[in-house]
């Protein structure tokens, strides 16, 4: 099969993660820290945010937080049973945590955190066998691009201070 002819799978985690990127990219553009969500529910995407922490003055405005609380609106219910949340960085721990207590199905993100990661790199949070929920985790997915609008923004920050 040739590029042009080859099929685009609309439901894969690949798909859904570009959407994530995209949101990733309006965080850089706000000058945000670059994540970006999605959350999905039988294959449809119910809600999408970035990271709005310097714009909304919010510690608690992560990319993760404000889809959860789309999704919440969306759906009319703050259980999310079912539902994919699509993450181009590990979530931290507060995020992992309200992750669990929305009873999202799956978290995919994209590259790990190895400082503060709460899915598994640092804190297993959404697999922690103490709470009332476990999350299925599939980490990798689209991590170069994530890992590269990352590091861009970082780098920007360490030459204009």
């Amino acid at each position: 099969m040739t590029e042009s002819n080859q099929v685009i799978d609309l439901t894969s985690d690949e798909h859904f993660m570009s959407d994530a990127l995209r949101q990733a990219r309006l965080a850089f553009d706000a000058d945000e820290v670059p994540v970006g969500a999605v959350i999905v529910q039988a294959g449809r995407v119910i809600a999408r945010a970035f990271n709005q922490v310097e714009l909304l003055k919010n510690a608690t405005a992560h990319a993760e937080i404000l889809t959860l609380t789309q999704a919440a609106h969306a759906l009319g219910n703050w259980r999310l049973d079912g539902a994919t949340l699509y993450v181009t960085k590990e979530p931290c721990p507060m995020c992992a945590g309200a992750i669990v207590l929305s009873r999202i199905k799956r978290v995919v993100f994209g590259v790990a955190d190895p400082k503060s990661g709460g899915a598994g790199s640092v804190f297993d949070i959404t697999g922690h066998g103490g709470l009332n929920h476990k999350v299925e985790v599939r980490a990798g997915i689209q991590e170069s691009a994530s890992r590269q609008l990352l590091q861009e923004f970082f780098r920007a920050k360490r030459v204009t201070g």
